[in-house]
């Protein structure tokens, strides 16, 4: 399995021994490799295959103006915009087969966006000296990013910063050969879902789905997966959805930091994705269950899933917004569009006996869902809950009919 190139990006002004030493140990692993310097103070002392003179022009200035923009951080995110456009340049032309940046804060923030430029599926990794740090917002970290902690490497190279960027390129060597780019030979079907013991819908689609011809994609709706999801739906590589939790929306509304960010449940909207919604798991906010429960939940119905991740149950003022605001977003879709309204339950705790059961919030999102519909979209009431039988049943129906009208392209055998 070969390598193929390694987009390597950098600052050479400030780390041109730290940038040779990576471009010697991506070559030393079998990869050929483009450095990109993104650096502005002065030159460096490396040999570059993409000047930063070419970064500020693909960016729409000069490095001059770069330069004199106002300060290094505007100058930086000038360099960003350059370097995310050759990054995206590159790909699409099939020179380059991964992306290994290196930096510190201002060298990780200009990698994000480079990182955001490339698709789903091509190897990412970050050197940097904020791997993983509360800093970063998680809307910035595209889902499949790889992140390397930079010890000790702040200025020079050392033993222990030697060993940190050569694990990165280690990294991305190995993503590159062993890679398996996705098939296209059938249709692809994206669904959310969280857990089996909380959404289980899914045990029956997949087969039932495959079974007609298509492939499909499950989505773990806990942030960093509905990002996936919509970046995907959003690039148009879904021949439908099936977008069945809407846990991210509910967190994002609730002020969670498990949160897919502010575009949840628009990328398949704005692509004209044919998209079946349904409001699982809508009616509790998680919050990390190793902090104490959120002032906002204070007195709420708690269930802590496992020592990572714990949610309460939401109050019925904030699921009659959350109701309106998949009301607004299904309004602007583009393309097909109907929601499937389950009304005795959304997701598996919230049943009669079980933790989460509260029936006025409950009927306060269904009363509030009923009214939010937007004209255009097709609305199927169900006297069922999420987790039965005839929730499945009504979403293949809906699929099906799709499929019979041409709205969504036949499975392949």
């Amino acid at each position: 399995m070969s390598v193929g190139t390694i987009l390597l990006v950098g600052t050479a002004d400030t780390k041109s021994d730290e940038l040779g030493f990576m471009r010697e140990r991506l070559q030393a692993l079998g990869a050929a490799v483009l450095l990109m310097d993104v650096g502005v103070l002065a030159a460096g002392q490396v040999a570059v295959d993409i000047a930063n003179t070419e970064v500020a022009t693909a960016a729409g200035t000069t490095l001059q103006a770069v330069i004199g923009s106002g300060d290094e951080n505007s100058a930086m995110t000038l360099m960003a915009s350059g370097a995310a456009a050759i990054a995206a340049q590159l790909h699409a032309q099939g020179r380059i087969q991964g992306l290994l940046a290196l930096g510190g804060t201002m060298g990780t923030d200009l990698a994000f966006d480079v990182a955001a430029a490339l698709p789903l599926g091509c190897p990412k990794v970050l050197v940097s000296t904020v791997a993983y740090s509360h800093l970063i917002p998680p809307e910035r970290i595209t889902p499949d990013l790889i992140m390397v902690l930079w010890a000790g490497g702040l200025y020079g190279l050392n033993s222990l910063c030697r060993s940190a960027l050569s694990q990165g390129c280690g990294a991305v060597v190995g993503a590159a050969r062993a890679a398996l780019p996705p098939r296209h030979d059938r249709p692809l079907v994206g669904i959310t879902s969280l857990g089996k013991s909380c959404l289980a819908y899914m045990v029956t689609l997949k087969p039932a789905l495959e079974a007609r011809g298509y492939e499909v994609a499950v989505f773990h709706t806990t942030g960093m997966g509905g990002r996936a999801f919509e970046a995907l739906a959003e690039a148009g590589r879904f021949c439908a959805v099936m977008d069945f939790s809407l846990q991210e929306l509910a967190n994002h509304l609730g002020g969670s930091v498990v949160t897919a960010g502010a575009s949840r449940l628009t990328g398949a909207g704005r692509s004209g994705t044919p998209q079946l919604v349904a409001p699982g798991a809508v009616d509790m906010v998680d919050f990390p269950a190793w902090q104490s429960v959120p002032a906002a939940l204070a007195g709420r119905a708690v269930h802590q899933h496992n020592r990572l991740i714990a949610s309460a149950t939401s109050a019925p003022d904030l699921r009659r917004t959350i109701a309106r605001e998949i009301g607004r977003r299904l309004g602007q879709a583009t393309g097909p569009c109907c929601l499937l309204l389950p009304t005795l339950g959304v997701e598996a705790w919230d049943r009669p006996g079980e933790p989460l059961h509260d029936a006025e919030g409950l009927q306060a999102f269904v009363a509030a869902m009923r009214e939010a519909v937007p004209a255009g979209t097709r609305c199927v009431e169900l006297q069922a809950h999420i987790n039965d039988p005839a929730f499945c049943t009504a979403a293949l129906r809906v699929f099906d009919d799709w499929v019979a009208q041409g709205l969504v392209v036949k499975g392949s055998p």
